[in-house]
């Protein structure tokens, strides 16, 4: 059913594309991109594809758009390393083909604005902070929009209690690949993808219909049916528990921290359930520079973890409100 999302992003007005080393894309207005004008790069997560987002682009769509399916989800291959840099510079590398295909020669680096949901949302934390002061591939990340996470750090160390552990369980059981692999594929990828979905959808009658609006259900667990998909997916979290926590735990001894403004939008319903403190404190020192850099945005009436799905309206307003403070 992949081709139901490639006829939703046709409708939209996209391009598609496929990098050289496998990333699938959608974009839209990059001849539009100038140093004033950033291209803002949306990343799904698990277990979604870049369909996440089709609610949200209409209503962004003054904006150049560039929304992938990350490398191991949807149609993009699987990377050779699954930590959150390998997996945004691949991303950012097949920006880069298609920005320069367009017959761009600026000498300047491009801005662009990382937007990120979940595992999307550590990709873009991550690829940041592993160069906070210089451009990356020709980039310059001028804006952080994180969409329902703590750092990995914060959300291991919440695993501590009955409820937390239960409710989380995945990251414990996707960690162990060698075993959640299996397991997945006999239980059926694509239902495997429906009930984490369903499980983490909020209260909301009109969430979750917005969740199931274009056979999304469908067009998710058709990946999921993919043993590729399913091991690649599972990989992510593996890094989860290992490479990406060395990471965080250096770019603190390091002192590197989001030094860019930070938009926070979660549901206030899911997130707080991961964290010990509020989290504007969360995500201030020793994560970002402090809460100057950073808006919250949290989204109550039910709404669950899939804000980008189940609250479409409130999140592309949110960004928009947000970027017009970064032009400004």
């Amino acid at each position: 059913m992949a081709e139901i999302q490639d006829q939703s992003f046709r409708a939209l007005g996209f391009q598609k594309s496929r990098s050289s080393n496998g990333v699938v894309g959608y974009h839209k207005n990059l001849h539009a991109s100038s140093l004033d004008t950033p291209i803002l790069v949306l990343l799904h997560g698990y277990p979604n594809s870049a369909y996440l987002w089709r609610h949200v682009l209409p209503l962004l769509s003054a904006h150049p758009l560039f929304v992938p399916d990350l490398p191991g989800y949807g149609n993009s291959a699987p990377p050779e390393s699954h930590d959150k840099v390998s997996v945004g510079s691949l991303v950012l590398l097949a920006l880069r083909e298609i920005y320069k295909g367009l017959g761009s020669s600026r000498e300047q680096s491009q801005p662009i604005v990382l937007i990120g949901h979940d595992r999307g949302a550590r990709v873009a934390h991550h690829l940041h902070v592993s160069s906070p002061d210089a451009p990356i591939y020709g980039f310059d990340i001028k804006g952080l929009a994180l969409l329902d996470i703590v750092p990995t750090l914060s959300q291991w160390e919440i695993g501590n209690s009955a409820s937390a552990a239960t409710g989380f369980f995945h990251w414990s059981l996707l960690a162990n690949a060698e075993i959640a692999i299996p397991m997945i594929q006999a239980y059926g990828g694509a239902r495997w993808a429906g009930n984490m979905i369903e499980r983490w959808a909020g209260s909301s009658d009109r969430g979750r219909a917005n969740i199931r609006s274009g056979e999304a259900l469908t067009v998710y667990g058709s990946f999921f049916e993919r043993d590729e998909v399913v091991t690649a997916t599972t990989m992510d979290y593996e890094a989860g528990a290992t490479s990406d926590l060395v990471f965080e735990k250096r770019a603190i001894e390091e002192n590197k921290r989001i030094k860019v403004p930070l938009l926070l939008i979660y549901s206030a319903a899911f997130l707080p359930k991961r964290a010990t403190k509020p989290i504007l404190e969360v995500w201030s020192l020793p994560w970002s520079e402090g809460p100057q850099l950073i808006t919250e945005c949290p989204i109550g009436d039910g709404v669950g973890h899939f804000v980008p799905e189940e609250a479409p309206e409130v999140t592309a307003d949110a960004l928009k409100r947000w970027l017009g403070v970064l032009a400004s």
